[in-house]
């Protein structure tokens, strides 16, 4: 055994192919590794089991929503409407989100006392966010080009079909609140 690992070292520091090859390798396998663990990741914590460590009533309060039941059995969990899509974005987004365990771990929202005292201000936050990108994840589902006018009420309709067709409006800016409950506002600017 000690004689392979002496032919080992030996065949790795001298320069040939092989070290070169063996190298290659080593990098090769780490790499495929390291992107395996990484993209597990990004996976795990973008489940609802993950999102209800932290946010257990919020998680609790969509499933009262059209957006959880509904008569066509297609359901949004938290990170279709919270975390982008395309890869840049929800990596930047996945970044802001590490705040929200560090918060959660310092103790600064670990209880659903603590967390429904600062929820006007994580939402207003979380709606500037959806006004900032047009509303991009509400799009990822719902298409303006498809929506049938036919089967909106006149208000929507007439929404739908100027303030957001002319781009004035996005869908944040009617519809907060449609998955959760609104939080108490008071002292949230605009409000």
């Amino acid at each position: 055994m000690l004689n392979l690992l002496k032919r080992l070292w030996t065949i790795m520091k001298s320069p040939s192919s092989a070290a070169m090859g063996f190298i290659l390798l080593i990098g090769f396998l780490g790499g495929v590794i390291f992107w395996g663990g990484f993209n597990t990741g990004m996976e795990v914590t973008n489940t609802e089991e993950f999102c209800s460590g932290c946010h257990a009533p919020i998680v609790k309060e969509i499933k009262e929503t059209i957006h959880y039941a509904n008569r066509s059995g297609v359901r949004a969990i938290c990170s279709d409407c919270h975390v982008p899509h395309n890869w840049t974005d929800k990596i930047i987004r996945k970044v802001q989100a590490s705040k929200e365990l560090v918060a959660f771990a310092m103790g600064t929202i670990d209880t659903e006392e603590k967390f429904q005292a600062r929820r006007g201000y994580l939402a207003n936050r979380e709606w500037h966010r959806m006004k900032e990108n047009n509303s991009q994840e509400c799009r990822n589902c719902h298409e303006f080009e498809f929506m049938d006018f036919s089967e909106q009420g006149p208000r929507s309709t007439k929404q739908h079909s100027t303030a957001l067709a002319s781009g004035e409006k996005t869908c944040v800016d009617c519809h907060k609140g449609i998955a959760h409950r609104l939080p108490n506002m008071e002292g949230i600017e605009g409000w």
